[in-house]
């Protein structure tokens, strides 16, 4: 690597640690095919990201009024030319960019080089349609050169009247919070002996998770963490090991992480998996069997249907700086 390309290696690497000494863990350093201590340091920073990252998704906390959240992060509106006409405040802040420099430009400016390319081919498929919804994953390029990788959702609408097209690009981002000791109601039907059948509402009895119930759950957690390779015990077993009820587990853990116990093994599964593509040269029976699925079919479908592309593929992209 030239001393040039070091330096502003450096200077990346250095922005990477500033934002993410700031609390800002959404940010990826752009990889290259360069073998040295620099691009090595890359790779580790951009790993540490996103595993920091990924731990406050999952991490949960507890207050009384709070619930799940989906919060729009970054918003754009595009013409039927591909040209920015509108962009929230949130993404100008993210990209390190002023309002001035993102509306009136072409969308792709925005990109890295390999989801230009991405863009581009998808863009084809938005013009031929009238009305069209999607997901794409795009990297996004900030004025420090760093990338901010997203799942993109994006819908695009031509007008029947004059037919011009405009196209809605967002990024949702969701917070997990949910309520706790929240009264549950449910309609019971009751038949009489007359054969009428009568509806009554009944109010469940209030859960409340103790701080000790709270400690227990996240130690079930925890120990899922730790043995993702292994079979997950049933929910009984589980929590007399833990020292809890099975209702109170399977409630808990659903306020706590907003999913199941058995759906957070598996996105907890695919998700060291997909570390694992993207950053190691392991074969994918080996990292199925590391991550605890049976088959590797198995594994490559749970995989493709997470993440949008099969293991192979996926490394494939990642090599190549497309993810």
């Amino acid at each position: 690597m030239s001393p040039v390309r070091t330096e502003h290696r450096m200077q990346q690497i250095q922005q990477m640690l500033l934002e993410m000494a700031g609390g800002n863990f959404f940010y990826r350093l752009e990889t290259s095919d360069t073998n040295d201590n620099v691009e090595a340091l890359a790779i580790v920073l951009n790993m540490l990201a996103e595993e920091i990252q990924e731990s406050f998704y999952h991490q949960g906390y507890v207050s009384s009024k709070s619930t799940t959240e989906h919060l729009v992060q970054i918003c754009f509106l595009l013409d039927g030319n591909g040209i920015v006409q509108m962009a929230n405040q949130k993404a100008c802040t993210i990209l390190s960019k002023l309002h001035g420099n993102i509306v009136k430009k072409p969308f792709s400016d925005l990109l890295t080089e390999a989801s230009k390319t991405d863009w581009e081919q998808k863009w084809k498929t938005l013009r031929k349609k009238r009305f069209y919804d999607m997901s794409l994953l795009l990297n996004f390029l900030t004025n420090e050169d760093l990338v901010v990788p997203n799942r993109c959702h994006i819908t695009s609408i031509r007008s029947e009247t004059d037919g011009s097209q405009n196209v809605l690009i967002t990024v949702v981002h969701t917070v997990t919070g949910r309520t706790y000791g929240k009264e549950r109601n449910q309609t019971v039907i009751n038949p009489d002996p007359n054969g009428k059948i009568s509806q009554k509402k009944v109010t469940r009895p209030k859960v409340r998770l103790s701080y000790e119930d709270i400690r227990k759950i996240r130690e079930g957690r925890d120990m899922i963490l730790n043995n993702l390779q292994m079979d997950l015990p049933n929910l009984k077993d589980l929590a007399h090991q833990l020292g809890t009820n099975e209702y109170k587990l399977k409630y808990g853990f659903k306020e706590l992480y907003g999913t199941t116990v058995f759906k957070y093994l598996v996105q907890e599964r695919l998700r060291k998996a997909k570390t694992m593509v993207q950053y190691t040269r392991l074969n994918f029976k080996s990292i199925a069997k590391m991550v605890g699925f049976k088959s590797v079919p198995h594994f490559s479908r749970a995989f493709s249907e997470q993440y949008g592309y099969s293991p192979k593929i996926f490394r494939k992209k990642a090599d190549s700086g497309e993810i």
